[in-house]
């Protein structure tokens, strides 16, 4: 009988995760699986139940949920050989998008039940693993933004942030370290993506792939608010590389050092994670998460 282990955040999208949650713990018993559900207080009690659910060594650990609850269950199953299934049930679900399970509890039951497992990546920074893409300036003051919105409206959130930060946002000087190679410039943002997303489905690092070992890096030059408004929704398409303003750089092990006029904190999936200086190293198949087929 395999076990599956599902870690809820009941509030998520709306409290629609609790609802998809219900559904599949339903499919998934109807197919002969035992299965543990637990759903956290807060992001600390949700990391804890994280860690405990994966050092039972289930068949699976399911998040349903957003991104940030992904993230935990990373940190817990990083490493382990535990699987990782994620169904995304948030806002912005940019890690389900590239690595999840399908919505559909039918088809997501199947899914777990089959055990097709993919090798992934990991960034190492800061102490903790991320799947996504780190954000360094523009966008991770943004998401500081968003984060305080008191009425969320899914990715029109990060539209909104968008073009409040812009009104007082002032450029940064970067620095990278790429593998050795040394790059120094102003810029509105640095991003390091090991998958393509970010911001609700934003494509902001379009080359990325989550299992070539690589990290992608992205730097969008000081430009003028106007020529910035007109670049941004490039962004959503993923038609951004090649613009004069954009520097598309890949490594293993990326540096990044920021001086500027104003803080910033970097944010990996979404997630508060350190201030600069930071290093983001690639962890070359570190998590197996659970696919219905392979994603590119």
């Amino acid at each position: 009988m395999p076990t599956v282990a599902l870690l809820v955040n009941p509030a998520s999208g709306r409290r629609g995760a609790a609802v998809a949650a219900a559904a599949l713990l339903e499919r998934l018993r109807a197919r002969g699986a035992e299965v543990h559900v637990a759903a956290g207080d807060s992001a600390s009690d949700s990391a804890r139940l994280a860690r405990e659910l994966a050092a039972d060594r289930p068949d699976a650990l399911v998040t349903v949920g957003g991104d940030g609850l992904a993230h935990l269950a990373v940190q817990a199953v990083a490493g382990t050989g535990v699987p990782l299934g994620v169904v995304g049930a948030g806002t912005g679900n940019d890690i389900a998008r590239e690595l999840g399970l399908p919505r559909a509890p039918d088809e997501a039951a199947r899914a777990v039940l089959a055990g097709r497992t993919v090798a992934v990546d990991t960034v190492a920074a800061a102490g903790r693993h991320y799947l996504s893409v780190l954000a360094c300036g523009f966008d991770s003051r943004v998401n500081e933004r968003v984060n305080g919105f008191r009425l969320r409206l899914g990715r029109l959130d990060y539209v909104a942030g968008v073009l409040a930060e812009l009104g007082s946002f002032t450029p940064l000087h970067y620095t990278l370290d790429v593998d050795g190679r040394r790059l120094a410039a102003d810029g509105m943002l640095v991003a390091v993506g090991n998958t393509r997303c970010y911001g609700g489905g934003m494509r902001i690092c379009p080359e990325a792939r989550y299992d070539d070992g690589l990290l992608d890096v992205v730097l969008v030059r000081a430009v003028g608010r106007a020529r910035f408004l007109r670049l941004f929704p490039r962004v959503f398409t993923g038609s951004h590389p090649g613009l004069p303003e954009v520097e598309m750089l890949r490594g293993r092990r990326v540096t990044v050092t920021v001086r500027g006029p104003v803080g910033v904190v970097a944010y990996a999936d979404g997630e508060r994670l350190a201030e600069p200086p930071l290093t983001c190293e690639a962890v070359p198949g570190s998590v197996r998460v659970l696919m219905a087929r392979p994603r590119r």
